[in-house]
This record gives C-alpha cells, sequence and structure tokens, in this order.
C-alpha cells in the first residue's frame, strides 16, 4: 500500500459576465481583439479617479453560493491587495480579504472554503523575437470571481472532474463563459504530498490552460514529490509553472503569504450590508436561478435515462436540447423518450463526431431538425421500420435529407412486414441455404438463430420486424423433420 498520500486544493478564477468592468463604466468584452480600447481614467487608476462598485458582478458571485448551498455574507467590504507588478497599474489589486461574499458549500463531493470578488489584472504580451513586453488593458478592472476549495481532492482525475463541473455550472448560471482558452477561466492547483494523515509542504502549479493540461501537471507533482521524500528529501514551498512542452513543473518563485500582500479596507468603497440590499437578498436571487446541472441530471434519470446518457445531455448543450424537444413531444412515460435517448447517446453522437463540427464538449450543430429526429422515432416505436433503418435514415437526414420521413421510407422500401408470406419466404429461403446453422440452433448453440436472423433481414432489406422474424425462424426450423 503506498504510504503517501496526495493532497489538492483548487483556486480557480473565472471571469464574469457583466456589460461592464468591476469598478468603472469601461466595456467588459473578452472577444475584443484590439489592445488598450476598453479603458477609461478608472481602470487606468489615474490619480483623483474613484471606484464604484459594479451590483451585477456582485449577484453572480451570490448566485454562485446558493448554487454551492455556501453561507452567503451579511457584511461584506473590498481590501487592497498590495503588490507591484506592470499589469496592475494601481500597485494594488481591489479584492476581499477577511470578508469574502461567500463561505463553505460543496460541488461534485469536493469542500468550498470561500468565493470572493475582485478585479483583473491586464494583459502581458511578450514578444520572443525582441524580448520586449506590451500590456494591454482591456482586461484590467473585469470582475473576477476566486472560488477557493477545501485540501479535500486526493487525485488529479477528481481535481479535474471538480473544475469542469464548476465550468458546467458556471455557464449553466450564465455568469461566465468560463472559456479557459480566452483566460476567463483558470485553473490553480495546490499540491502537497504527506504522510497518514499529515500534510505535506505545498506548492502551487499556475500557467494552466487547459482541464486536461492541469492533470497532467498535478500527476507530474505527485509523482515528483514521492521521489524527493523516498530520497529523504524535503519539499520546498514555492509557485511553479507547467511546461506544456516538457510535460514537466519548473520553478517560478517562492511562495507568497497574506502578509506579503498587506490587506487592508478600501476607504474609496463602502462596505455593503448585503441583508438591507434587496436585490441581494437570497429570497430574490432564489427567483432568479435556473435548474442546475444536478437536478436536471436527476429529472434525466427520474425519466428511465441512463446515469452515463443524463451526464452527457447535460454537458452537451445541443444533445440536451434534441432530448428535451423529444420529452416535450412524446411526454413522460413514452416509450419514444427511451429510444430518443438510446439515438441520441449512440448515433447522434457519432454523426456529430463524423462531421466537421467535433465540439461535442459544449455545443455542437446537430444536422438534424428535432421534428425528423422524432418521426423516426415514431417509426422505430411503432415497430414501422427496423432499428437498422432507423440508424441509416438518420445518417442520410445528417447528410441534408429534407422530405418527410413517412414519405422517405416509403419511397425506399423500408416499410417493416408483419407475420406475411414474404416474411415466411425469406425464412424458409434463409433456412434452406443454411442447414448447418439450421442443426447448429437445434443442437443449442443460439449464436446461430441469430446468424439465421441476420442473413433473413439481409434478404428483406432491413424491412421487417427482428422480433417476428427471430419467431418464425425458430417455428421453422422446429417444423424441420
Amino acid at each position: 500500500m503506498d504510504e503517501y498520500l496526495p493532497t489538492i486544493g483548487l483556486e480557480i478564477h473565472a471571469e464574469l459576465k457583466t456589460k461592464t468592468k468591476m469598478f468603472c463604466d469601461s466595456k467588459n468584452d473578452a472577444n475584443e481583439t484590439r489592445p488598450n480600447v476598453n479603458i477609461c481614467p478608472v481602470c487606468l487608476a489615474h490619480p483623483g479617479t474613484l471606484p464604484v462598485i459594479n451590483g451585477e458582478a456582485v449577484k453572480h458571485v451570490l448566485k454562485v453560493g446558493i448554487a454551492l448551498r455556501s453561507d452567503l455574507a451579511d457584511y461584506t467590504e473590498f481590501d487592497r491587495k498590495n503588490y507591484f507588478y506592470p499589469d496592475l497599474p494601481k500597485g494594488y489589486q481591489l479584492s476581499q480579504y477577511e470578508y469574502p461574499l461567500v463561505s463553505g458549500g460543496e460541488l461534485a463531493g469536493v469542500a468550498i472554503t470561500r468565493i470572493h470578488l475582485e478585479e483583473d489584472t491586464a494583459s502581458s504580451i511578450h514578444d520572443e523575437e525582441t524580448g520586449a513586453t506590451s500590456i494591454d488593458y482591456n482586461r484590467a478592472g473585469v470582475p473576477l470571481m476566486e472560488l477557493v476549495t477545501e485540501p479535500v481532492i486526493h487525485s488529479a482525475e477528481d481535481a479535474g472532474k471538480f473544475a469542469r463541473e464548476l465550468q458546467l455550472l458556471l455557464r449553466t448560471l450564465g455568469v461566465s463563459e468560463a472559456n479557459m482558452e480566452k483566460g476567463e477561466m483558470r485553473v490553480e492547483a495546490n499540491v502537497s504530498v504527506g504522510k497518514g494523515d499529515v500534510l505535506g509542504t505545498k506548492v502551487e502549479i499556475k500557467n494552466l490552460n487547459s482541464f486536461n493540461a492541469m492533470e497532467r501537471a498535478v500527476r507530474y507533482e505527485i509523482v515528483r514529490q514521492k521521489k524527493v521524500l523516498e530520497k529523504g528529501g524535503t519539499i520546498e514551498q514555492q509557485t511553479l509553472g507547467w511546461d506544456e512542452a516538457k510535460q514537466a513543473t519548473f520553478a517560478q518563485r517562492s511562495k507568497e503569504g497574506s502578509a506579503d500582500y498587506r490587506y487592508f479596507p478600501d476607504p474609496d468603497l463602502p462596505s455593503l450590508q448585503l441583508s438591507e440590499i434587496a436585490e441581494f437578498k437570497r429570497e430574490s436571487l432564489q427567483k432568479e436561478m435556473p435548474e442546475l446541472p444536478s437536478e436536471r441530471r436527476e429529472r434525466f434519470q427520474a425519466l428511465g435515462i441512463k446515469a452515463d446518457d443524463a451526464d452527457a445531455f447535460v454537458r452537451q448543450v445541443s444533445l440536451g436540447a434534441l432530448f428535451e424537444e423529444a420529452v416535450r413531444f412524446f411526454g413522460e412515460g413514452d416509450k419514444g423518450v427511451q429510444l430518443a435517448a438510446n439515438y441520441i447517446a449512440n448515433d447522434i453522437v457519432n454523426i456529430i463526431r463524423d462531421t466537421d463540427n467535433r465540439d461535442t464538449e459544449n455545443n455542437a450543430e446537430i444536422p438534424i431538425s428535432a421534428q425528423n429526429f422524432n418521426k423516426i422515432i415514431i417509426l422505430v416505436r411503432d415497430s414501422k421500420i427496423s432499428s437498422r433503418a432507423a440508424k441509416d435514415m438518420l445518417a442520410v437526414y445528417a447528410k441534408g435529407e429534407q422530405s418527410d420521413p413517412d414519405a422517405y421510407v416509403a419511397a425506399h422500401g423500408l416499410l417493416q412486414e408483419g407475420a406475411s408470406d414474404k416474411l415466411a419466404g425469406a425464412v424458409s429461403s434463409v433456412i434452406a441455404k443454411n442447414p448447418s446453422a439450421a442443426a447448429d440452433f437445434r443442437a443449442g448453440k443460439g449464436a446461430a438463430l441469430e446468424f439465421l436472423l441476420g442473413q433473413c433481414m439481409r434478404e428483406l432489406r432491413g424491412a421487417a420486424d427482428p422480433n417476428v422474424l427471430r419467431t418464425l425462424i425458430q417455428e421453422e426450423i422446429m417444423r424441420l423433420p
């Protein structure tokens, strides 16, 4: 048994989706590519300017707290976090220290320590050819939510699961786009390795620009620390970066403590007594809350949907939308709901992967209308076409077929035959051509029946109910001398 126990805590920043920045009326636009366009004297820290709190940003953080079943602050204030860096024009960052907006809570089995609100820094742009660094202040002052977990995660996989679930929650609430590739969500991992219940010395890993990179970095750091400890060495508390090319962490600087930032309450911003502000009260915010991902999963599973499929429909917006249309169309309890779920989770997902749009993680476009999809499901449900025919039709409609599914079935001879002479003739023909398979079935080999069924379906071009055919095959074989 491994005597070393890795412990992980996450610090996650997410830029909030508001019209303006945190303390001024400059535009908050993550898609702006021109440098230094969305700026003003306030976010550039010109002398004599005064900040004003963005109430929408405060509401966003409180909604996250409600979703996590956290404690919402009654009293809160903003503090100055003092440090010098070119991307911080004031020489300090407006943040929250002693009185965060949100405390406690839980997500994906991980306990939350706190969530607070602060302003983002500017962007540093490095020119590798010249060695020069330029500063783009468009991002300076953008409202930034920071969530800190308790150190209760013990694997890179669980850390990734939590971060992905948080991203999904932020998007569901509409408080952040949380795109990691745009820097709208940034994950930092605190990793320590200790023996038993004793926590080891933690290091903080930065520069993690994707969930996969975060998981790889955490796994690497766990292994690195174990090797150091096994050789009798000690772990230095420091901030590390992640080198994607080398797949290794590297030292950046010694780890700062809160005392290094000399926090003190900002004298230019008022403290807030949230219970005295109507729009910040829990009852008011609760009315604006959408269905949460966990609640939607439970609702889907209550319809008889498999847990993995329900999770996929929650995470992949377009798949979930198609399934919701099917639920509305068929109604709860109808066999069509389960059939729709199966075809979405398998055939529709494969169709998306085979097209140019491979973004199945978020909102891949589904190349078939909900109307035609539901009509194909009706045909399967009512045993008018076979499952094979339905799969083929979905592939054809995904390529742009526009005709009504009923007309398509009639035009291509896909309508299943019942217990007719045509089916009986096909069964007799197949058994006559495959006497050894018929003998194998009589000898108790069940696989032989499925082989004969496949041959019959091929002869009938899929236009038959497999269950009816299976019965006819068995009856025909039993009649043989």
